[in-house]
């Protein structure tokens, strides 16, 4: 690992925080482009003579935008929409400009490039993006009303918005190979902070519940870091930054450092209660391991590493240490011991994938880094109506709704309460979704307004410190976007104040109360459309994520019992198991709104299910940690027996996957028991040399046993034995 020098905790916790840089990057990106847009086309306007002010803004609206709502999925895609998007904001001001006469027109209008926005989605990003731009140009022109010999000036000021967008997220600010060394680095940072607390773990003879607390923080910030980094794993990136090495060797190193945390992190407790750690030798060699470990400079191909030879000898002695302790045994030892053994299984996994990194950026000459993409494209079948479609619906009542009650409420800027209601529908497919960004949405606001008050009163008058707010917090709403949607809206109204006081030459009060009234009013007809049109529940999302989970669920157990049967790697699984962590993640993040809730305990067992599929998703990846290559011994009866399971998985997972699905409404789930204990019965010794079988298979009853209690929590009964 990185070493990061004798720094405060919190030091090093800001050097690790945003892996990457991905948010300083973009909120740079945008701030930037907002600036040069906002500079260039006042210093144009200026020298022809004209009112820069108006065109200005557009300018800044539409650099902004060129960042932010560009979503594809490919860079060249990215660069087709951003060149796409002059052409929707120049229809957006022509239209809304043209039709400002009608309220009626321009209502409707709105309506309509909401519904295509979401309707074509289902055709990709570009056209959401596209409808964004349009949206917010025809809401600017039509209260500014211009008349069509403005018309070529703001179309200029678009195309410069545009422009810098482009240069800014394509050609100075590219996603390069130096934003994976970043990403990486952050990994590394956060593995050191997180070693430095299992060393004060296993040096405290305590246990220390703050500490346990923040430990488990860290963990879980590993995590989120390692999928960081594979996802920014591309394999023209790797060979620019680390020449020789794959990406399949980064990606399975990073797993097992991630693994080896959390394997700690979990065991050193239990090894402290049964009062392992009170061995010298013990605690001495775990915590060699983890300061070699914590040394190594594993992708520095250019040096000499010594820290991982030392790593390996240290797993050396510690795995002679536990065969020691196993040999000491006449019956198979249980608890600690086989703690010791995970340890030691994914401490050789780090340090055999840190060594072939190192090897492989040492000869490259020959090699040639060709990867087998197997892109699979499968078409979603939906069931009934498509969630674009729905949304598509929604919109435009919610938007009728709105309509009306924005000018009953503002008749002067009646499309406020129709923004809001937008901007809250986007990226919100369930109720709870919805209500959750309504809500913080609308906090944010009341808070923003307050502060934004203040400040804008302060500072009135004072154009350029004004103007200088407004990039500040265009940069902070951006950069804390990805952090708190509450926090992003604050600064948002911040600027909204800053502004209303910059074009009117004063802010009042009930400018603003206005504003927080209308978007309250926007957040709520919002959840109410998805409240009472096609709604979608939390559970019933939930439910198609995890049927995708259990599809990745079985292919990765099937493939690690083919392999474990055959005496074959398993590294190819780590992709898979990567997968798996996103779509937990997503999971949770699908979740909150019913966990933040008042009562969420009793909400439809949401809790209980993410606890059960939290727990299948870790022991998943613990089976992939705790595995070590070596040949096992499979007499007659132990092949039967795997079988067995193989066949007891595949009913299990599909049985809970049709229940799901509503495609059965009752069912029967197997134990593994007389599997297990035949295995257990016809496997070696722990004395005579051979793979220790039972340690392999630990974690596949561990799995069984969570998809048991979730079978049993949706109804289904559990059977003894599946008969042939």
């Amino acid at each position: 690992m990185y070493e990061i020098g004798r720094k405060s905790y919190w030091l090093k916790r800001m050097l690790a925080s945003d892996p990457g840089h991905k948010r300083l990057q973009q909120a740079g990106k945008a701030t930037l482009s907002v600036i040069s847009a906002v500079f260039t086309t006042l210093l144009i306007l200026n020298t022809l003579g004209k009112d820069p002010l108006l065109p200005a803004i557009i300018s800044g609206v539409c650099g902004l935008l060129g960042i932010m709502a560009v979503m594809d999925d490919t860079k060249k895609e990215k660069q087709g929409t951003t060149l796409l998007l002059p052409l929707s904001a120049i229809c957006g001001v022509t239209l809304g400009s043209l039709l400002s006469f009608s309220a009626v027109l321009v209502s409707a209008l709105m309506i309509l490039i909401i519904f295509c926005s979401f309707y074509f989605s289902k055709f990709g990003s570009r056209y959401f993006s596209l409808g964004m731009i349009g949206f917010i140009t025809v809401y600017f022109s039509s209260f500014l009303k211009l008349p069509p010999a403005e018309f070529p000036w703001f179309y200029g000021a678009i195309c410069i918005g545009i422009c810098y967008a482009f240069l800014y997220n394509f050609i100075i600010f590219r996603d390069t190979a130096q934003q994976l060394r970043r990403s990486v680095q952050s990994f590394h940072r956060q593995a050191n902070l997180t070693f430095e607390l299992l060393t004060e773990v296993i040096d405290d003879p305590d246990i220390n519940q703050i500490r346990s607390k923040k430990l488990t923080e860290n963990v879980k910030k590993l995590r989120d870091y390692a999928n960081h980094v594979s996802t920014d794993l591309n394999a023209q990136n790797i060979r620019e930054v680390w020449p020789g090495v794959r990406t399949d060797q980064l990606r399975l190193y990073v797993f097992d450092t991630a693994m080896f945390v959390m394997t700690l992190s979990d065991s050193l407790e239990r090894l402290k209660e049964s009062g392992a750690l009170q061995s010298e030798e013990l605690r001495f060699t775990l915590l060699r391991l983890i300061r070699t470990l914590q040394k190594a400079e594993v992708l520095k191909l250019e040096q000499k590493e010594s820290h991982l030879a030392e790593a390996e000898r240290v797993v050396s002695a510690l795995r002679n240490t536990i065969d020691q302790r196993f040999g000491e045994r006449e019956t198979r030892p249980e608890g600690w011991l086989y703690l010791l053994r995970r340890i030691e299984a994914i401490a050789s996994h780090v340090t055999e994938g840190a060594l072939a990194i190192k090897y492989s950026g040492k000869d490259h000459s020959g090699a040639e880094l060709t990867e087998d993409k197997k892109s699979t494209e499968t078409e979603e079948q939906t069931k009934g109506m498509k969630p674009s479609t729905k949304k598509a619906i929604q919109s435009v009542i919610a938007g009728s709704i709105a309509v009306v009650v924005g000018h009953l409420i503002s008749p002067i800027q009646p499309y406020w309460v129709l923004l809001t209601t937008f901007i809250v529908q986007l990226g919100t497919p369930t109720v709870g979704r919805t209500y959750l960004k309504g809500l913080e949405r609308s906090i944010g606001t009341i808070v923003g307004a307050i502060i934004g008050f203040i400040l804008a009163k302060t500072v009135s008058g004072q154009s350029e410190l004004e103007v200088a707010l407004i990039f500040a917090v265009i940069f902070f709403a951006f950069y804390t976007l990805p952090v708190s949607y509450t926090v992003m809206s604050m600064f948002i109204t911040m600027l909204i104040a800053f502004m209303y006081d910059l074009m009117l030459g004063g802010i009042s009060y009930g400018l603003l109360l206005a504003r927080v009234v209308d978007t309250i009013a926007g957040a709520g007809i919002a959840l109410a459309a998805a409240a009472f049109i096609f709604p979608t529940r939390t559970l019933d999302k939930m439910k198609e994520q995890l049927v995708e989970y259990l599809e990745d669920l079985e292919g990765y157990i099937l493939s690690y019992m083919d392999n474990f049967r055959q005496s074959e790697s398993m590294k190819g699984l780590a992709d898979l198991a990567f997968q798996m962590d996103v779509k937990i993640q997503l999971l949770e993040e699908e979740a909150k709104p019913a966990l933040q809730r008042p009562g969420a305990n009793k909400y439809s067992g949401i809790p209980r299910l993410l606890m059960s599929f939290t727990a299948i998703n870790y022991y998943a990846k613990q089976l992939l940690a705790s595995t070590y290559q070596k040949d096992f011994y499979h007499s007659e009866e132990i092949k039967e027996a795997l079988q067995r399971t193989e066949k007891v998985y595949k009913h299990n997972i599909r049985t809970i996957m049709a229940v799901m699905n509503g495609e059965v409404m009752s069912g029967q789930l197997f134990k593994l028991q007389h599997e297990r204990e035949m295995i257990e019965r016809f496997a070696p010794g722990h004395k005579e040399g051979e793979g220790d079988i039972v340690h392999h298979l630990f974690y596949i009853w561990k799995i069984n046993q969570a998809l048991l209690v979730v079978g049993e929590r949706m109804g289904l009964v559990t059977a003894e034995r599946l008969e042939d």
